[in-house]
């Protein structure tokens, strides 16, 4: 069964309804992952910091994690891709988050690391963001959701790499 019809106004004041979700879409994890996905940004935006992303707090949290590594190592620890690691890293850079030095040994490797600013802002998101969590992590004492999560996205990235389902 679908969820229930959501009603709000348009601008003539008149309701408006939403229909209801599709069985098959409810039926669909990748829906369901969708909108936890989509739940979570909006979270993140009002509790935890509107500017600052949740893949940047993942930067940020690696390499405090591991100074002085390369971002292309680091990629795989905040489930990146190293395109879109490099380009969060020169954002990152921009605002004065991080320090990037080529390394000595490979100049094609950046090594990160995190600034006075970087430390100050990332200690401060922390906090909002282990409140965040603990917000959404909260309930059945008998789950750890937050295990639960990770080992289906685990799953989730094994199957991504099969070349042909069952």
């Amino acid at each position: 069964m679908g969820e229930s019809a959501r009603t709000g106004r348009r601008r003539d004041d008149t309701p408006a309804v939403t229909p209801a979700t599709p069985s098959d879409l409810l039926a669909a994890p990748g829906y369901g992952a969708r909108r936890l996905y989509q739940a979570y940004l909006a979270a993140w935006n009002r509790h935890v910091d509107p500017v600052l992303t949740g893949p940047q707090f993942a930067v940020l949290s690696a390499v405090r994690a591991y100074p002085g590594s390369d971002q292309s190592s680091l990629a795989g620890a905040v489930a990146l891709d190293t395109s879109t690691m490099a380009d969060l890293c020169r954002r990152l850079e921009r605002r004065g988050l991080i320090q990037r030095v080529e390394s000595p040994h490979d100049a094609r490797r950046k090594l990160l690391s995190l600034t006075d600013e970087g430390k100050s802002v990332l200690s401060q998101v922390n906090r909002r963001a282990r409140r965040l969590d603990k917000a959404l992590l909260d309930g059945d004492d008998d789950v750890d959701m937050a295990a639960l999560l990770n080992a289906l996205g685990a799953r989730w990235e094994r199957i991504a790499e099969v070349d042909k389902l069952r």
